[in-house]
């Protein structure tokens, strides 16, 4: 809708997202690797982190993936991170956001860092997540694990800020 109420009428481009992240040990040295499918071209993204964890490089890709689209887009994209998928499709992280990034009274969510970069992604382009079972045989989401394996098995890796420097988190609410 646009702000007359009216529906408009310019179609977004149709893209595919494949996206996987991973670690060796978890934590320990991460990687992403995202493919991106647009009709007129294709794209990857990876990279990797000296010390992260699974959950972190799964919503890494997706952000790096989103991050290459140069106008809003209609997305589908593909992740074997149930985490990521349930969080975004069941609307946790959203209700995250609205409790100050707090899951419970007493527990605090993780990654809030990339999930804020994420939803704000989210409002510039229509997402769908779509859970793929990993490692079943699927050409994109293949290539997603091989791109963030070898990223994590470079020298030399950054840091991940947010995570090696997050801010104290633990404890419950302040009274």
């Amino acid at each position: 809708m646009n702000m007359n109420g009216n529906s408009t009428s310019v179609a977004l481009p149709n893209v595919e997202i494949y996206t996987d992240g991973g670690c060796e040990p978890n934590p320990g040295p991460g990687g992403y690797g995202g493919v991106l499918v647009h009709p007129k071209k294709r794209a990857e993204a990876s990279g990797g982190f000296r010390l992260t964890t699974n959950n972190r490089m799964e919503i890494l890709a997706a952000i790096k993936d989103l991050e290459l689209l140069k106008q809003p887009c209609k997305v589908t994209l593909y992740s074997d991170s149930q985490y990521l998928v349930s969080a975004m499709m069941e609307g946790w992280a959203a209700s995250w956001k609205k409790k100050d990034w707090w899951r419970t009274n007493k527990e605090r969510a993780a990654n809030v860092d990339l999930w804020e970069r994420l939803l704000a992604l989210c409002e510039t382009h229509q997402v769908e997540f779509r859970w793929v079972k990993g490692h079943a045989g699927n050409p994109e989401n293949e290539r997603c694990d091989q791109l963030s394996m070898a990223s994590l098995r470079q020298a030399h890796l950054p840091a991940d800020e947010g995570y090696e420097n997050k801010p104290e988190t633990e404890g419950g609410r302040p009274r």
